[in-house]
């Protein structure tokens, strides 16, 4: 195996564009790239499980006909390069064939998340000029505000009501063949919009560079193999989904799993069991209720399952221990962002130091600081602002929001806005968002820390953890604890959960309060939104000041 030192000194990034690529810097589609180049090889490209217990396979030949016809309509229509085309489609192969139509065309595509409402939809068709949503019946009502906006939807025709055009209806009157569109490195191929869980999300586009940037990836971090059965739990409505569960190894000429079904452990564990998932990648939260489920997983996993990569928080320490030591098998902390896709991990494929709760090294291609309040780099060991060097990192591809927005910029740099530490290994220890870091009693204390250490107590199936502002303290450390269903909130407990923190972490680290609750916020790609819970403390502080 390669060592991660060496994948630095050989990174040619003009080798890369010869060897990898089936296009080139000046003509390049990304549909080519993910589907046209393996067809006439009769490869699977998609494995389909449907909510209703149906199954399919696509090749990638089937694929190609299919978005041909659709492409074909789409100029028709008159759309052309450069326009954006969303899909609001759950995980079905509707979605994946407007993905490459939209491609094929040169047009952008923009991912519509399922779970939005309206008002969601409507800001980012707005921001973005979207002049085509691909949506399904299901979904079609969120829609019925818009205007100026075209609507292809699925299984229209069933509907009496609908009078929108159906989508396998237009694809019987078209022909399979479409001329490509070809944009250069700099043209957008994809668009974003950041979660927005402070304030309105904001447009990220992507242009077609990134799929260099994305093959690194999956090839060191994720160690994606011919061999391998490869799932992303994500859905490609967020950038994890879109970026590692489509574009990434589908261009690689590696099929992709999607289950249409909401996620649970029992629906994941079928999956993983069916088509003997060698290796799997998904967030934190997902691999939290694997662990909080473990005794439904058994030795026939282990017999197939190679390596395990999350992305999005940190992994606490027990989930870490609990697949290394019971599964056999490794899970690697991996860091990046929407605006970024991924830039940090541990990587499966690169030998290096590990350390437990480290998100890592630069992937091969990009180059990161820790910088201070001046904006210097700091030194190993030293807590500070996570950002990339742009100047030394060729694979980077954001160029600001809505295109040209380069307020999170400082000179050469992009600031993330976390907060964390050089460690000694000089890689990455994660402490929080910079608006998530507590400051109390003069200590600065990380909420990943605290809630960690309470997802080791057999009784947490969840925790979130905030600065809860007191005019002594500045603020106090303040835990929201999802318990496992057999566990019941108690004074007891709640006694017994803080001291073991006390022990454990600090005495000055441990939650002075614990709130016990049935659910945590979360964004609809699965991230605590600790900013909501406290918002909601800082309420009831001042509505009992008024009664006051």
């Amino acid at each position: 195996m390669k060592t991660l030192q060496e994948a630095y000194q050989q990174f040619d990034i003009e080798q890369l564009i010869q060897t990898q690529l089936a296009g080139t810097p000046t003509a390049l589609n990304a549909y080519e790239e993910c589907c046209g180049r393996y067809t006439g090889t009769q490869q699977t490209a998609l494995i389909w499980e449907g909510k209703h217990g149906q199954t399919a396979s696509w090749t990638f030949d089937q694929l190609a006909e299919a978005s041909g016809k659709l492409a074909n309509y789409f100029t028709q229509l008159g759309l052309k390069a450069g326009d954006c085309i969303a899909g609001l489609l759950p995980r079905t192969p509707e979605l994946l064939i407007t993905v490459f139509a939209t491609w094929r065309i040169g047009a952008v595509y923009q991912p519509l998340f399922t779970a939005f409402e309206s008002k969601a939809i409507e800001h980012r068709i707005q921001t973005a000029k979207t002049q085509l949503i691909v949506t399904n019946t299901e979904q079609r009502p969120k829609l019925n505000a818009l205007s100026n906006v075209k609507i292809l939807t699925v299984d229209a025709a069933n509907q009496a009501q609908n009078h929108d055009t159906d989508f396998w209806q237009v694809l019987s009157t078209q022909d399979t063949y479409f001329e490509t569109v070809y944009r250069s490195f700099q043209d957008d191929f994809l668009m974003m919009f950041t979660s927005g869980t402070t304030g309105l999300a904001k447009s990220v586009p992507v242009p077609l560079k990134a799929i260099v940037a994305f093959k690194g990836y999956m090839q060191h971090a994720v160690d994606l193999r011919a061999e391998d059965s490869f799932w992303n739990l994500a859905d490609p409505g967020w950038a994890y989904g879109l970026y590692y569960g489509i574009t990434g190894p589908l261009s690689l000429g590696h099929s992709i799993i999607m289950d249409e079904r909401p996620f649970s452990v029992d629906h994941a564990l079928e999956i993983i069991r069916k088509y003997q998932v060698s290796n799997l990648t998904g967030s934190p939260t997902a691999f939290r209720m694997f662990f909080g489920f473990k005794e439904k997983f058994d030795g026939d996993i282990q017999r197939h399952l190679r390596v395990v990569s999350s992305a999005g928080e940190p992994l606490t320490p027990e989930v870490i221990h609990w697949f290394k030591h019971d599964l056999q098998v490794n899970i690697y902390d991996q860091y990046g962002q929407t605006e970024l896709g991924m830039v940090i991990a541990n990587h499966h494929a690169l030998e290096h130091q590990k350390k437990v709760g480290s998100a890592g090294y630069a992937i091969p291609g990009h180059r990161f600081a820790v910088l201070n309040a001046q904006h210097q780099e700091v030194a190993h060991g030293e807590i500070g602002t996570l950002a990339l060097d742009e100047s030394q990192s060729p694979l980077m591809w954001f160029k600001g929001y809505d295109g040209d927005d380069r307020k999170s910029f400082v000179g050469q740099y992009y600031l993330t806005g976390d907060t964390v530490r050089l460690n000694e290994f000089g890689g990455i220890d994660f402490i929080g968002r910079a608006d998530d870091v507590i400051t109390t009693s003069g200590y600065r204390v990380g909420p990943f820390d605290v809630e960690s250490t309470l997802l080791e107590c057999e009784e947490v199936l969840e925790s979130a953890v905030i600065g809860k502002p007191d005019p002594e303290r500045t603020e106090v450390v303040k835990a929201f604890v999802v318990l496992k269903n057999q566990y019941q909130p108690s004074t007891a407990l709640q006694e017994k959960l803080q001291q073991y923190v006390r022990s454990r972490l600090s005495k000055h680290a441990y939650p002075k309060e614990i709130e016990f609750v049935s659910s945590l916020p979360k964004t609809s790609s699965g991230k605590i939104q600790r900013n909501l819970l406290k918002q909601q403390e800082i309420a009831k502080q001042n509505a009992f000041k008024k009664v006051s």
